[in-house]
């Protein structure tokens, strides 16, 4: 059973979004919360698989929210949701640690589908969306630095695949360029990201760019 904590400052909306999941026999909804603040605090209590966030709510807003959440509980999946398709939010969303970015009037399937993806550890980030934000929130490092030590202990294989990552791309994307398995390619990045102390994609993206392992605007594989 997945335990989902639903947070957004109106009433409607929560109690909309708990009537979706709560359709469906392996979700359930544990708790509801008007605001960051009251989110942080029954996520404390309450444990959730997956928190669903609202950027925008009183006293304390989504981004602060899931910064807050993931220092205090990091076994909680972060899915922020927003009316607002703006690239700040997506950008810091991903930096705070959050797994997905889903529009509040997406189809009730989507909002279905995406609590399950990321409770599965996946990271709900198109790859269109992960290139224009990363091009344009990234700013390339300086030779050396920012470059995470832990980069150095990932093979030669292990690299090329955490910069197809970086892509966005799915492990069948990639299994299908390197000419290897899928089950390959799951391995690979079960190992990238227990190397690199990371939770998921998202952050793999992140640290990629961030650290210079890749450069905005080079094509999938090359190196920076």
């Amino acid at each position: 059973m997945i335990r989902v904590l639903i947070a957004d400052d109106q009433a409607l909306v929560r109690a909309g979004f708990r009537a979706i999941l709560e359709s469906q026999g392996d979700i359930e909804v544990v708790g509801e919360a008007a605001d960051g603040v009251e989110a942080v605090k029954l996520a404390q209590k309450l444990g959730p698989d997956v928190v669903l966030l609202d950027v925008r709510m009183p006293n304390m807003d989504g981004i602060d929210a899931a910064r807050r959440l993931q220092a205090m509980s990091p076994a909680s999946r972060i899915l922020m949701l927003t009316t607002f398709d703006l690239d700040e939010y997506v950008y810091e969303s991903m930096k705070v640690g959050a797994s997905g970015f889903l529009l509040k009037d997406a189809p009730r399937q989507q909002l279905i589908a995406a609590v399950r993806m990321v409770n599965r550890g996946d990271a709900l980030l198109s790859p269109s969306i992960t290139r224009r934000l990363v091009e344009r929130y990234v700013t390339r490092p300086a030779p050396g630095s920012r470059r995470p030590p832990e980069l150095d202990h990932l093979t030669e294989r292990e690299t090329e695949v955490l910069q197809w990552i970086a892509r966005g791309l799915s492990n069948a994307e990639i299994a299908e360029g390197l000419y290897v398995s899928e089950a390959t390619i799951k391995t690979h990045v079960a190992r990238i990201l227990s190397k690199l102390g990371l939770r998921d994609r998202v952050q793999a993206v992140v640290l990629a760019y961030e650290s210079g392992l890749i450069e905005p605007g080079s094509q999938t594989g090359d190196t920076a």
